[in-house]
């Protein structure tokens, strides 16, 4: 018998104990006009009969509204914790759904239009519902006191992405500097405010600085409260969403023409094929072992292997030598050209830039592909056998995310796949309409939780959206964040920081241009200064730190990870000190 999904398990826990919460609210203290008496004791409590009246019923002290008429809600502080827990991680499974239909969806329509259009707009979406939902309940006044919890789950996502996110990926990912740049699967250095980090190529500069430009609405919407003016305002918000939304579409239009990160990514992952082909190649003419019984790379059967391969013996490999040992492997699942491959091998060991390999360049780069495939630094105790298991392993994954990635290149194999690409299709629309439907319909639940549990708190809403939603609508993205940057090499922090700022990008055009939708058509009055400048604070420190710098020490990280508590100590002063709000 299968077992029941974790998330139907916990929606089934979370009904039955808010039930008892939503029940609750209707025991009240009755006035003491609902006491009869008994004609015995006129002044004791205890001889009185209760009466409970339907106004006393119908109209408790404090009471709370069900969302869709019978979705269970609660008036009390830990009864609201408990839900938002609950609705945060059903918009956790959200996002969980559409990031996994989008993928698939890459993997069918191509990273042009897929990768720089869909992917982008559903991981924002459902920020982007949140949002919505914040400022169209009620009238123009319950809308006006609930929408901070909108621009608290915007200020939310962009800081934490650039600062906690950001941060912890370069302590992961972190190896040892030199000259200004990371050298892979090395960390000698510990953690070395200055001498280890990551470094970045230069189109992630790239993608910082399209970053630092999406911030332009918030200081275009800002400018009357900048001017001291009060009567142009309205007028500010419109301005600053129709510039918000053609940023969006701009910036859509340039990932589809202009798909650099999944090309850049393509190429990565057939890099790591080549490597794959290699090893697997050498270790059987190695007989089955490239590690000593200690686990460390055998370098005397290495330099065995490079006097088989060096056809002339004059100690040096050249791009012919290479050449010809490449055309002997066979490369899975890829068509690699054969160019190609010797141009990758020869910018991974030729660290001399002679265009040749010698003795000992071979044997290091090997030793730096092992340990790659082995995912650590240094060797283990594994013998033969179990080296073959790394290499297994390390090209099922890579075989996975060339699937993801190789698209439009394999006309035969498409044709030959075509009923797999209409079921993977099917998965991929299932599990986007799953994910549109969670979020549209928990997304309100979860604001007037928000909204409810501050009241119980007397903690301003914008603080608990804060600091609570991006949590569950980033939460997945941030995992993969982290676990790719902490890979280690400078192609992987490259690509862990462009996806990072795209997203960041993203939440200033899309999320922001909701929400300026709701402000301008519901009349709203726009009192975010304090949240905006944190936005516009943390976005510039960090973007231009991105933009003319492809060396991130680790002190950078510490800048990062300051920022996030600077920026809530900065919008309680500011609100609550000097009255900004």
């Amino acid at each position: 018998m299968s077992r029941p999904p974790l998330y139907l398990i916990f929606l089934l826990i979370f009904f039955i104990l808010c039930g008892q919460s939503h029940s609750s609210r209707f025991a009240s203290i009755s006035s003491s006009s609902d006491l009869v008496s008994d004609g015995v004791n006129e002044l004791q409590e205890t001889p009185y009969l209760r009466l409970n009246s339907l106004e006393s019923v119908s109209a408790p002290e404090e009471s709370c509204e069900e969302s869709y008429g019978f979705l269970p809600c609660t008036t009390s502080a830990l009864g609201n914790l408990f839900l938002i827990i609950v609705y945060g991680y059903l918009m956790f499974l959200a996002a969980k759904y559409l990031s996994t239909g989008s993928e698939l969806l890459l993997e069918i329509l191509g990273p042009g239009i897929v990768g720089g259009l869909f992917l982008p707009a559903l991981g924002a979406l459902p920020d982007a519902m949140l949002i919505l939902v914040s400022g169209l309940a009620g009238s123009a006044e319950v809308a006006q006191s609930q929408v901070s919890v909108g621009m608290g789950l915007l200020a939310g996502s962009t800081v934490m992405l650039l600062t906690l996110i950001w941060g912890t990926c370069v302590i992961v990912g972190k190896c040892d500097l030199q000259d200004s740049v990371a050298i892979d699967l090395q960390d000698t250095k510990g953690f070395s405010l200055t001498e280890s980090g990551v470094s970045t190529d230069i189109w992630t500069s790239y993608a910082a600085r399209i970053m630092v430009i999406s911030v332009v609405p918030f200081l275009v919407v800002q400018l009357p409260q900048l001017l001291n003016s009060t009567s142009g305002r309205h007028l500010a918000v419109l301005i600053a969403l129709i510039i918000s939304v053609s940023m969006f579409i701009i910036y859509c239009l340039y990932q589809v023409f202009q798909p650099w990160i999944q090309r850049r990514k393509l190429a990565f992952v057939k890099h790591k094929h080549v490597i794959f082909g290699l090893l697997r190649h050498l270790k059987q003419q190695a007989l089955g072992r490239l590690l000593t019984e200690s686990g460390e790379p055998d370098r005397e059967i290495i330099e065995k292997l490079f006097s088989r391969i060096d056809a002339n013996k004059n100690g040096l490999l050249s791009a012919s030598e290479l050449r010809a040992l490449i055309v002997g492997i066979q490369f899975e699942a890829i068509d690699l050209d054969h160019d190609d491959a010797v141009n990758k091998i020869l910018s991974d060991f030729d660290t001399s830039r002679d265009n040749h390999v010698d003795s000992t360049e071979f044997a290091n780069g090997i030793i730096r592909w092992l340990a790659q495939v082995q995912g650590a630094r240094t060797g283990r105790a594994d013998d033969g056998p179990h080296t073959l298991k790394y290499l297994h392993n390390f090209h099922q994954e890579t075989k996975r995310e060339h699937d993801l990635l190789d698209v439009g290149e394999q006309s035969d194999e498409v044709v030959e796949g075509v009923e797999e690409s209409k079921g993977v299709l099917i998965r991929a629309i299932l599990f986007l309409l799953l994910g549109t439907a969670i979020a549209a319909a928990f997304a309100d639940p979860l604001v007037d939780v928000v909204h409810n549990f501050s009241n119980a708190t007397s903690i301003p809403a914008f603080f608990i959206s804060f600091i609570a939603l991006p949590l569950a609508t980033n939460s997945s993205e941030a995992v993969s964040a982290i676990i790719f940057a902490s890979r280690d090499k400078r192609k992987t922090a490259s690509l862990t920081f462009s996806e990072l700022y795209g997203a960041v990008t993203m939440n200033n055009v899309l999320c922001l241009s909701v929400f300026l939708a709701l402000v301008y058509l519901r009349g709203l009055v726009w009192n975010f200064s304090s949240e905006v400048l944190v936005i516009l604070v943390v976005t510039m420190i960090m973007g231009l730190l991105g933009s003319f710098r492809t060396a991130f020490p680790l002190w950078t990280a510490l800048v990062a990870l300051l920022l996030y508590p600077l920026s809530l100590v900065l919008v309680y002063v500011l609100d609550y000190v000097f009255g900004w709000s």
